[in-house]
């Protein structure tokens, strides 16, 4: 299966993840379905970056250091808005209680790791991000 991103929609991406195997193999993923990657290893960071451009996605880890994933994700949401930019939490983190938590701070959706095209892309797709390719 591959994707596409839809015509007229957003090429930016910000992974932001302490890892920096995860960081290279998600971008290596985004790049492929054709967003332009920036990269962040902490909500800190993360949070600089998007106060200088906004992206059309986010795909965050939760647990970092200096500064986590949902207090990004909350900081952003106080600072940019509810809708933009769109953030897919990308963790280890797989109890309801902590999906229901990231998706109340504001995150549209939520997979976990490991992850791959498939996956990923049709995560994505759900989001309207993207689409399978013909």
């Amino acid at each position: 299966m591959s994707f596409e991103i839809l015509e007229g929609q957003g090429r930016d991406c910000l992974v932001v993840d302490d890892s920096r195997v995860v960081r290279k193999a998600a971008r290596r993923l985004l790049e492929g379905f054709g967003f332009a990657v920036r990269e962040a290893e902490d909500g800190r960071k993360a949070l600089e970056a998007c106060r200088d451009t906004v992206p059309d996605l986010v795909l965050l880890d939760w647990n970092m250091p200096v500064m986590d994933g949902l207090a990004f994700l909350r900081a952003a949401r106080a600072e940019i808005g509810e809708r933009r930019p769109v953030v897919m939490l990308c963790t280890t983190e797989n109890t309801q209680e902590r999906i229901l938590q990231a998706l109340e701070a504001g995150a549209q959706e939520y997979v976990m790791k490991p992850f791959d095209a498939e996956i990923l892309g049709g995560k994505l797709a759900q989001l309207g991000l993207l689409r399978e390719a013909a």
